[in-house]
């Protein structure tokens, strides 16, 4: 019997275009998630396609205004490929400025999207708020490396000595809730806690230990060692800051704005006035293993597969 050595050829891997402005961690969270969110592409086998189109490209995700738009728009496969627009913000909203860059997103978008992808129910009510509406949207939310960010096997139960907080933020815009902790610095009993702050702040703590933005495998042992999550921050449509918090177990007090009541849940407590603070963080350490097991948070895979469904593209589940 004589042997088949004419094979099939193989179909080309297919390839998701990706456009955004990458950069080596630490930085914000937009570029964390990208990163993670390209890597889970990568896991369901797809080639990924950095700020370029090919003849192989099946889809392009380009993301916010984070990205060279003007050699997107100069490519020449633009018009053969479906183009997916994830959308952040409201920006000028969330910066406290009128640059107008909310605006220019969405010229961009009705430009060349055909579907987009925001971050929260918040952000996409917020740009509909604004007069803004976008192609196709669907709210698919953030989330993270689960091998990096995951709980401890802490039992808070136990818990002997002084309840640790923390807060973290890469940016050093005020409406990251920088006044809110220097008010939290002022008033917090430290003989019952210590507070740590990582990243970047427009002010410098005295009583707050304050460590340098680090990448995301130290975060995430930072995050570890403590026991309450404190965001403060305002008009974050989703802030991958509290996600990896969340994700390493950590109950939140989160302010009562943006994306966070999405975000939290069950899993912390919100509050509208800085002076609430104090007696949420007491409400937490009194409830704190049932907060703390109401956590939900996405799971990458779960992120993905939903980000691969817009784009029509199969994942590892598929037959």
């Amino acid at each position: 019997m004589l042997k088949n050595i004419f094979k099939t050829p193989s179909k080309p891997t297919p390839s998701i275009s990706v456009f955004h402005d990458f950069h080596r961690p630490p930085y914000g969270g937009g570029n964390q998630f990208m990163l993670a969110l390209t890597s889970e592409f990568e896991r369901n086998r797809y080639k990924i396609e950095r700020n370029k189109l090919s003849d192989s490209t099946e889809v392009c995700l380009f993301n916010s205004f984070n990205f060279d738009s003007r050699k997107l728009l100069a490519s020449k496969n633009l018009d053969n490929t479906l183009m997916i627009h994830r959308v952040d913000g409201p920006i000028d909203k969330y910066r406290g400025d009128e640059r107008g860059v909310d605006s220019e997103i969405w010229k961009i978008n009705q430009s060349i999207a055909d579907a987009t992808i925001f971050q929260s129910q918040y952000s996409l009510d917020a740009h509909i708020d604004l007069g803004l509406q976008f192609r196709r949207p669907t709210v698919i939310k953030n989330s993270v490396d689960p091998t990096i960010f995951y709980p401890s096997k802490k039992d808070f139960s136990s818990k002997l000595g002084k309840i640790k907080l923390i807060s973290t933020s890469w940016s050093d815009n005020i409406n990251k809730g920088a006044s809110v902790y220097r008010w939290l610095e002022e008033n917090l009993d430290w003989d019952r806690f210590d507070y740590t702050f990582v990243g970047r702040s427009p002010i410098q703590f005295k009583h707050i230990t304050m460590i340098s933005p680090v990448d995301s495998v130290n975060l995430a042992d930072i995050l570890r060692e403590h026991d309450i999550f404190v965001t403060a921050s305002i008009n974050d449509p989703c802030s991958n800051a509290l996600i990896e918090a969340l994700s390493c177990g950590l109950p939140v007090i989160g302010a009562l704005s943006g994306g966070h009541p999405e975000l939290i849940g069950e899993a912390g407590y919100l509050f509208d006035d800085k002076k609430d603070i104090l007696g949420l963080i007491d409400n937490l350490v009194d409830n704190y293993q049932q907060v703390q097991n109401s956590i939900k948070v996405p799971t990458l895979s779960e992120v993905g597969h939903a980000y691969m469904r817009v784009m029509g593209l199969k994942t590892l589940n598929d037959n």
